[in-house]
């Protein structure tokens, strides 16, 4: 063991998930031991040591991945751990990583990803720590680790030779036992646990029920081999891009219409719509995010949500009921319906999935999710990509309908919610601040303004209470509330690494149910001309219009 000078960065504050930044940035000397020391800081025993502690470390597979866990290993073994799970080569989802954390109650995980950014020596990396409840770390956890970073002066690490993390067992590093796992087993258990697998079985067999899966050479390649075709027989050739590959093949890893095109092109290119698969879908970098689409019929991640919210208990698992439900600020207010309706709990929470750990620890809520791809339940503390799927395949086997029937069953029942995310990204910092500041400084005068056909009802910033220890969290968008039935949402994105991300979020309500299959573009435009005129868009960032819309 040796001990090392070092000094302090000053760009080492965690984001909504963690801290991310260009892979080489992280490849700068003592960059990454200084953050992954200021994370073991913050897990110190009263006596500043980590000694009898254990953790879960892994990642999505991307580039830097293997360098990064044998640092951490060594440093582990040098901070006085006396155990680690690490994912065999290197591979571990987020959800996996977060199941591991809670069945094994470990003392919390090292989770290396930057999740749907592009990866390979020239794209992003990533690191978070997850608290013993699997979850990401709450404010005050990821404080306290910046407010480390921001006074270290040295660090502890080890000088054992690399180990190999391609064979499942247990490596002694003197007090520090490694133990090298496959964590597709422990996953595939919970799944099964869950899900009714037989029957989905049946439905593949019996050719009433299909699944494309592009795990985009990412983390879920291999959980998709062995859940969809070791356990279900769902055909190899229909589980595309499976192989990781650290620079996820030169793709982006980020699943939605743009970055899945191969997906997106099987489930809507069928001259004969019968051959298309029943279900589409893809997940992300690290496995927590996910889309879902049926023949040519894309799904919204709010719809989805609220979807699973009506239906939840005809799966296995939740056939007892469901307590609550969570739903980040942007995310759209379908599943307020559903709540409305079951006569349960939604709750509305800032963006990032640490802040529905409390909400599921303490049984206020059962399912969860954000409109950015993201759903789960309380299974695990973060989302969850290969549930997500799961749960779709299984409610098509139970209802015997299409997708697209399902969705427009529930928009019938409970009104459609139109939705868009427009992205201007990379944008200047500074401008992009500028914008959020003149936006927050001009409420009130917003408030008494008239839009065309829209009238203001409400204009605010969005803070959060959390209902289980108080906690405060400002600043977290500004909303726009429009009659009839329509919002407007700004806010920044914490999850870039270059520049920001403006998110503009646009939605409309509607009950008519002859309206409710139009062109969802058309539906939104003037929401979407008033965003650009409310915030001034163009003359402060310099962007006409958005590079991404979702």
């Amino acid at each position: 063991m040796k001990t090392v000078n070092t000094s302090p960065f000053d760009d080492q504050k965690p984001g909504t998930s963690g801290l991310r930044k260009q892979t080489c940035h992280f490849q700068q000397p003592d960059y990454l031991e200084n953050f992954v020391q200021s994370i073991f800081f913050a897990m110190a025993n009263s006596d500043e040591s980590c000694a009898g502690k254990t953790l879960v470390v892994g990642g999505d597979g991307r580039f830097f991945n293997l360098q990064a866990i044998q640092t951490i290993v060594k440093m582990a073994a040098a901070n006085g751990f006396s155990k680690l799970l690490v994912g065999k080569n290197g591979i571990l989802s987020t959800p996996a990583a977060s199941l591991l954390i809670r069945k094994y109650k470990t003392d919390g995980g090292i989770i290396l990803s930057a999740s749907h950014n592009p990866g390979g020596e020239n794209g992003d990396f990533g690191i978070k720590y997850n608290t013993p409840n699997g979850g990401p770390a709450p404010e005050k956890v990821t404080d306290a680790i910046y407010k480390n970073t921001l006074s270290i002066s040295e660090y502890k690490i080890t000088e054992y030779d690399d180990i190999d993390l391609s064979v499942p067992g247990i490596i002694s590093l003197d007090k520090l036992n490694v133990e090298i796992i496959d964590s597709v087993v422990d996953y595939t258990e919970m799944m099964q646990e869950i899900f009714d697998f037989d029957l989905m079985k049946k439905g593949v067999a019996d050719n009433t029920l299909s699944l494309c899966f592009d795990a985009m050479h990412a983390v879920t390649g291999p959980y998709a081999q062995e859940i969809f075709i070791n356990q279900l027989g769902i055909n190899q050739e229909n589980v595309i891009n499976a192989k990781p590959l650290p620079d996820f093949g030169g793709g982006h890893p980020d699943p939605n219409q743009a970055h899945a095109k191969e997906l997106t092109d099987i489930m809507y290119s069928a001259s004969d719509i019968n051959t298309s698969p029943d279900l589409g879908a893809a997940s992300d970098g690290d496995g927590d995010r996910n889309m879902i689409l049926g023949k040519q019929f894309f799904v919204t991640p709010s719809d989805s949500l609220a979807i699973m919210t009506a239906n939840l208990s005809e799966i296995k698992a939740y056939k007892s009921g469901i307590s609550g439900v969570a739903r980040s600020m942007p995310t759209s207010q379908a599943a307020d319906k559903v709540a409305e309706k079951l006569g349960i709990p939604c709750y509305e929470t800032p963006t990032g999935w640490k802040f529905f750990g409390n909400l599921l620890d303490d049984n206020k809520i059962t399912l969860c999710g954000e409109e950015s791809f993201g759903s789960g339940s309380n299974h695990i503390r973060e989302k969850d990509g290969i549930w997500a799927v799961l749960f779709w395949l299984n409610l098509l086997a139970i209802k015997k309908q299409s997708v697209k029937d399902i969705v427009t069953a529930h928009w019938a029942t409970y009104g459609r919610h139109y939705y868009a995310r427009h992205d201007y990204e990379a944008i200047d910092t500074d401008a992009a601040n500028k914008l959020m500041e003149t936006l927050r400084n001009s409420l009130p005068d917003i408030k008494s303004k008239t839009l065309g056909n829209y009238t203001i009802k409400e204009a605010c910033d969005f803070s959060y209470t959390d209902p289980i220890d108080g906690s405060v969290s400002e600043k977290q968008g500004i909303i726009i509330q429009l009659s009839p039935d329509s919002r407007i949402i700004f806010r920044l994105s914490g999850t870039g690494t270059q520049g920001a991300t403006l998110r503009v979020y646009l939605e409309k309500y509607e009950t008519d149910i002859s309206k409710q299959s139009l062109d969802t573009t058309q539906v939104l435009q003037t929401l979407a001309e008033l965003s650009k005129s409310i915030a001034d868009i163009a003359n402060l960032t310099g962007r006409a219009e958005p590079d991404v819309v979702t």
